[in-house]
């Protein structure tokens, strides 16, 4: 037989099985108090007629209480004294006799009482007993005819407000709660439990008030419990628990309980960890197009009898159930995958803003498992890799630090997708009984990333033992955290990689500008900030013959390698232009479909490109789409505007530019710089703008002019704050050697 399979045995002996049923059945039907009690006193078993006739204070139930409780013996005794039959006031040889005793309300009670012997494993009495009194027996019978009607009035009372108020409902907290009372309160019972039907077996989703805070089964996989036998029987099974036998008890912890079927007389072994808290239950398939969908318990802590009828009654409820419980559970199931989706982005959005923010992401992620992990009712136990030895690590919640017997490779078989994989850890696996020997919680997923930031990124989501299973729509929820978490990790790796290469490219551009005889240059950038990628501002003077100069400042859009790379290839085509001789805005006509061809995204550059002619004293210009160049006259501190104004570069084919001339003077200062300068904001949000420019280059120039820029740059910083929203680079060319 498999491990933890259901077992069942049936009574030994021919008729036997039918002689019990008939005697239970015998109990509900007669009109007589009838008691059970063993050698010591013990009351055994006793009917719902004992029960209103023999009651103490309280309604107690009368199993389990000492018989010489309900007939006190004749004179005074010591009820701490060993039972003995002689001391009870009736004999014990089937012999009637008459004993008065006090009745609940004090008044004294005569009794017709027959005791004997029966013949059993160990010694066994048992009781009738009826009001002595002329026409009591009528009466009696006559009560019991009123309180069976009232039982069926109240049966079917209660069904009809189960229907009525689960009529077209939706209301999953209704079913599931409201429902359930309904139920407990129809049969009279203590409590209901129910249990909903998915891939692996069936998960609790439901328990009446009274249960509160007691042990109930979580879950019950297939083939293991009471929903396999109310399956085979396809109706509500009557089940009684026996209690356990002295042995069983001196050997320790139960794990295994004996569950009588009360109409077969079928013995069933099954653990106790399945079992609902109940001595007597019913256990009520709900069927939906030929398959069980869910399980119904409903019980009482002490034996209790269990009649057909209450049977057949809950089987009804449960057909008319079986419509609403479906479209409860496929609501149910809609609102877990939506909750779990919104937690998901809410991890997800938490791991971006680390990441944008610089925060440590690699804790960061571990504590998103962590969070999701909680989310799930579940613990998040970390993996470690240990390449020395070849095998996981984990600090785990009870046992410390050990290792775990998981092979990655074969466990992800088939359960790798996008570098990710999510495997169910259920009983039977090798790490399921490992942790399940340790005392940990053993039920859950492994779930692995794969290598990131030179290690594995693994962890395990475990639930305790006996906890129902991660379903379907946890299990994808923890699969795309882990596809989220590779993949802001990996691109962290590639922004930090670009964020080097884009450094290194735009550092070379932005090295020394060359020497030209006749004029003295400087040139400034600084970042939006410090961890930023740099982005697509270049600049450059070049020297060319016949005592002419190439001046060039640009801002390529995007940022990162792309654009640095883009930066790159217009710092050298402009070079190779100004060489042949091109005019500027020839060379920009050129570059313009030269970018057209060349990037593979959608990538435009504003820029200004000057001709410097020492000898003529001029300035030859193209401004294409950049901010308009700034002229600071050497005698007359008059700043000019050079306007002369052309389209972006790199945005379409057939673009129009033009060159624009300015003569120049000895000691004319030419201010060159990109948008981020004239679009830096304050803490209020003012923009430097336009007035802001004119205002710090006219006061800057009037100045030395080494340290021009440094000092343009100090009255940003003070502007903005030193939060600069952009990057911004600036040139500065005074013409000191004309003619």
């Amino acid at each position: 037989m498999a491990k933890n399979a259901l077992s069942t045995r049936r009574v030994e002996g021919i008729g036997e099985g039918s002689l019990a049923a008939t005697f239970a059945r015998l109990l509900q039907l007669t009109c007589e108090a009838v008691v059970v009690f063993d050698g010591a006193g013990r009351v055994l078993l006793a009917n719902d007629q004992a029960s209103s006739l023999l009651s103490r204070a309280g309604g107690e139930s009368l199993v389990g209480a000492d018989v010489r409780t309900l007939f006190p013996p004749a004179g005074r005794h010591d009820p701490e004294a060993p039972f003995s039959t002689d001391a009870l006031p009736f004999s014990v040889d089937g012999a009637s006799t008459v004993v008065t005793m006090a009745s609940l309300a004090g008044v004294p009670m005569r009794l017709r009482v027959r005791c004997d012997h029966v013949q059993a494993s160990g010694e066994t009495y048992l009781v009738v007993a009826l009001p002595a009194e002329s026409g009591s027996l009528e009466e009696h019978q006559g009560e019991r005819d009123l309180e069976d009607l009232r039982r069926a009035n109240n049966r079917l009372a209660g069904a009809l407000r189960i229907v009525l108020d689960t009529l077209d409902s939706r209301d999953v907290q209704t079913l599931f709660s409201r429902v359930l009372e309904e139920i407990t309160q129809t049969m009279e019972a203590e409590a209901t439990i129910v249990y909903l039907a998915e891939s692996d077996g069936f998960h609790l989703r439901g328990i009446s008030k009274s249960l509160e805070g007691a042990r109930v089964p979580h879950f019950m996989a297939y083939g293991k419990s009471v929903e396999t036998l109310a399956t085979r029987a396809g109706h509500a099974l009557r089940l009684r628990v026996k209690p356990p036998q002295p042995s069983e008890l001196r050997q320790g912890k139960i794990r295994v309980s004996e569950v009588v079927d009360e109409e077969t007389r079928e013995i069933l072994r099954i653990s106790k960890s399945l079992l609902p808290p109940f001595a007597s239950f019913f256990a009520v398939p709900v069927w939906f197009g030929g398959h069980v969908i869910a399980i119904i318990e409903v019980g009482w802590s002490r034996p209790h009898p269990l009649d057909t009828d209450g049977a057949r009654l809950l089987d009804s409820v449960a057909h008319y159930l079986s419509v609403q419980l479906m479209g409860a559970f496929s609501t149910m199931r809609q609102q877990r995958a939506e909750r779990l989706a919104q937690r998901g982005s809410e991890l997800r959005e938490g791991l971006l803003d680390a990441s944008e923010d610089d925060e440590d992401l690699l804790s960061r992620s571990e504590q998103a498992f962590v969070e999701a992990a909680e989310e799930l009712d579940a613990v998040c136990v970390r993996l470690q890799e240990n390449v020395h030895q070849s095998v996981l690590v984990a600090e785990l919640p009870v046992a410390g630090l050990r290792s775990v017997p998981i092979d990655l490779t074969a466990a992800e078989e088939g359960h790798l997708e996008d570098g990710v994989a999510v495997v169910p850890v259920l009983s039977g696996t090798e790490v399921f009984s490992a942790l399940h020997d340790l005392g940990e919680p053993c039920v859950g997923a492994l779930v692995d990333a794969g290598r990131l930031a030179g290690e594995r990124r693994c962890c395990l989501v475990l639930r305790p033992d006996g906890a129902e299973p991660l379903d379907a729509v946890e299990l994808a929820f923890l699969g795309r955290l882990a596809r989220d978490v590779r993949d802001i990790l990996l691109g962290e790796e590639k922004r930090e990689q670009d964020k080097r290469i884009s450094q290194a490219l735009q550092t070379g551009m932005r090295n020394a500008l060359q020497h030209v005889d006749g004029l003295t240059a400087q040139g400034i950038y600084s970042s939006a900030t410090e961890s930023a990628f740099v982005g697509g501002d270049f600049y450059d003077l070049i020297r060319l013959p016949g005592r002419r100069a190439c001046v060039i400042v640009g801002d390529v859009s995007g940022k990162g390698v792309e654009s640095a790379s883009v930066s790159a290839a217009v710092k050298t085509a402009l070079g190779a232009y100004s060489w042949e001789g091109l005019a500027p805005a020839r060379m920009v006509r050129s570059l313009n479909e030269f970018l057209l061809g060349f990037s593979r995204i959608e990538t435009f550059a504003t820029l200004f490109v000057g001709i410097v002619d020492l000898a003529a004293a001029t300035l030859t210009y193209c401004s294409a789409g950049h901010p308009p160049a700034v002229l600071v006259r050497a005698s007359t501190r008059q700043i000019d505007l050079l306007d002369v104004q052309s389209g972006v570069v790199g945005a379409f084919h057939d673009m129009e530019y033009r060159d624009g001339v300015a003569s120049l003077c000895e000691g004319d200062i030419l201010f060159l710089y990109t948008d981020g300068t004239t679009e830096a904001r304050s803490p209020s949000g003012a923009f430097f703008g336009d007035e802001g420019l004119r205002d710090m280059v006219s006061t800057e120039t009037s100045g030395d002019f080494d340290g021009l820029l440094d000092r343009c740059l100090a009255r940003l910083d003070d502007f903005t704050g030193r939060n600069l929203n952009d990057d911004v680079s600036m040139i500065a060319v005074r013409f000191d050697g004309l003619g």
